[in-house]
């Protein structure tokens, strides 16, 4: 199970690790983070009449749904996305025992799933927008019957498409967010393969000024949940 957060009844805030923990949870709020849960949470929770707070994202609820209803409708789902992405976890949670997780072709091809197979191919909100595209192409010339739906969120889409158009551009771009954020690590990725002086920057002590002492051009990118003090401070240094 992905992490929620329960406050309890108690003053103070606990972190749920695992399901058995969540079964023993009474008197409680539980707050569901934004990446979203399975649906066997929910079920434990309303079981023992615990108050939700769902913070899930929008976009991923709806994937959620999706999941739901294709599965239901007999359509082996495919999520595109990383396997061990607590929301990835939390989608494969809304499907059947057939639901599968894919991250490349490799992956697919490794299914050998009959020709008469009906699919339905979902991706993790944070994917990369490219990479989903290439594959679900290489899918479609396949015999199988296929329901595409680009799950992608319209922010993370658009900010990798200019990330990718600035990277192409300049000298050496700079890719600020932690390194455990999934869609940072996407644009990393994408700004990579544009621009080989690409830095991923964590904090102000990960910028390097002689990696931009002899450039023409810096572009930076950050991911949604970078703090904008840190945008702001590697942008100041850019400048002096």
């Amino acid at each position: 199970m992905s992490r929620s957060w329960a406050i309890s009844g108690k003053k103070g805030v606990e972190v749920i690790d695992s399901l058995e923990e969540l079964k023993t949870i009474r008197n409680a709020v539980v707050v569901i983070r934004s990446h979203g849960v399975g649906k066997n949470v929910y079920e434990i929770l309303k079981e023992n009449d615990v108050e939700i707070v769902d913070a899930t994202c929008p976009y991923v609820k709806k994937i959620h749904r999706i999941v739901e209803k294709q599965s239901a409708e007999g359509r082996k789902v495919l999520i595109i996305g990383s396997e061990d992405h607590p929301e990835v976890q939390g989608i494969k949670g809304w499907g059947d025992e057939r639901t599968v997780v894919i991250e490349d072709m490799d992956d697919f091809l490794k299914l050998q799933l009959p020709e008469n197979e009906k699919l339905c191919i979902v991706s993790q909100t944070t994917f990369n927008y490219k990479k989903f595209q290439d594959i679900v192409e290489k899918i479609s010339k396949t015999r199988y019957d296929i329901t595409v739906l680009n799950t992608i969120c319209n922010a993370t889409q658009e900010r990798q498409v200019e990330a990718m158009r600035i990277a192409s551009q300049v000298d050496v771009m700079l890719v600020i967010g932690g390194k455990h954020s999934s869609n940072t690590q996407k644009l990393y990725d994408i700004c990579r393969k544009e621009c080989k002086n690409t830095y991923y920057i964590q904090t102000l002590g990960d910028f390097n000024p002689e990696c931009i002492s002899s450039v023409r051009s810096v572009g930076i990118t950050a991911g949604a949940s970078t703090p904008n003090n840190i945008i702001e401070e590697v942008h100041t240094k850019c400048q002096s």
